[in-house]
């Protein structure tokens, strides 16, 4: 037994609080004597204890990635060791869980965009823009004086100027439909000679033909200039399934839809109602942007292959790999 009177010197404080480490480690030594005797019957293999250690830690179990997709799926993985279920709630880790993000955007097919890399597309959009801010100080003019402006301006100021009175819906159908009728649709090789060419609006305009590129650009500067919201706007390019065929249009989103203006129709459709579009770029004020979409194998689009060589399409240039981002 511990006397108090051996601990002379010392501030009874320190005395006490010697007695009750002594007691802990004590009850400590006995409380690991038993665990071991348990653990011993429980792993039916011996278990060597030093009575003067820290108890001994069970053994760790591990198990594969495998072996949890197999529980999840209610099935039993291969060649796998049993190991601790894994209920709902359960996180095999201790990292903080990160934020969900929602399955469903904002932009035009519910569908998720990330900036393209430079290439012939950004070539092709930053001419355009160029051009356009050219043509829009020429319009301006217009609108100041009709008769010193050319034909082809006058004709984009009153179309893009009926539209701007009208409502958010009326204002879509109004350009969508003026603008089909302003041009007459023809292929960049019998206009132009080359796989594909966008032009700006009065250009277009000028010409009187185009082909659906041509349409869209001059519905997305109309519309602009009809008071809609530059957010509200994206050109897209699409495989259009249906006819195997790549396509351009101009979607506007009005009352949180989006909608389509397609050169071949005077009716606005939903994303929805145009489900044979596979939707590979989105063409905006930001940029050239690409949809973050399900394809195990994204076909690129002709307006970014028109230059490439006959050789790379064949060997497969013609198909970008691609993951499944969201």
């Amino acid at each position: 037994m511990l006397r108090i009177s051996r601990l002379r010197g010392i501030p009874r404080a320190l005395s006490f609080a010697a007695i009750v480490l002594f007691a802990v480690a004590a009850s400590g030594e006995a409380f690991g004597k038993t665990r071991s005797k348990k653990r011993t019957a429980d792993f039916d293999a011996p278990i060597t204890t030093n009575l003067r250690s820290a108890p001994i830690a069970p053994p760790v179990r591990f198990f594969t990635i495998n072996d949890v997709l197999a529980k999840h799926d209610g099935r039993k993985a291969a060649g796998a060791t049993k190991f601790a279920a894994l209920n709902d709630g359960d996180v095999a880790s201790d990292a903080t869980p990160a934020k969900i993000r929602p399955q469903v955007s904002d932009e035009p097919f519910g569908l998720f965009t990330f900036r393209a890399p430079e290439g012939l597309l950004w070539v092709k959009w930053r001419a355009v823009e160029q051009s356009m801010r050219l043509e829009a100080e020429a319009i301006e003019r217009c609108k100041v004086d009709a008769e010193a402006c050319s034909a082809a301006a006058r004709r984009f100021v009153g179309i893009a100027g009926a539209a701007s009175t009208a409502d958010p819906y009326a204002r879509v159908k109004s350009v969508n439909r003026d603008v089909n009728q302003a041009i007459r649709y023809v292929s960049d090789f019998e206009q132009h000679g080359v796989a594909d060419r966008w032009s700006s609006p009065l250009t277009t305009l000028a010409a009187g033909k185009g082909d659906c590129e041509d349409y869209a650009i001059m519905k997305y500067v109309a519309l602009r200039g009809a008071g809609v919201a530059a957010e509200d706007l994206k050109l897209v390019l699409v495989r259009d399934t249906a006819v195997r065929q790549d396509h351009a249009v101009l979607m506007v989103r009005v009352d949180q839809r989006w909608l389509v203006l397609d050169n071949r129709s005077a009716t606005l459709f939903e994303t929805a109602d145009v489900r044979h579009f596979m939707p590979l770029f989105a063409i905006d004020e930001r940029g050239v942007n690409l949809f973050a979409a399900p394809y195990a194998a994204r076909p690129m689009h002709e307006s970014e292959t028109d230059l490439m060589p006959a050789a790379s399409l064949e060997m497969g240039g013609g198909v970008s790999e691609l993951p499944f981002l969201l």
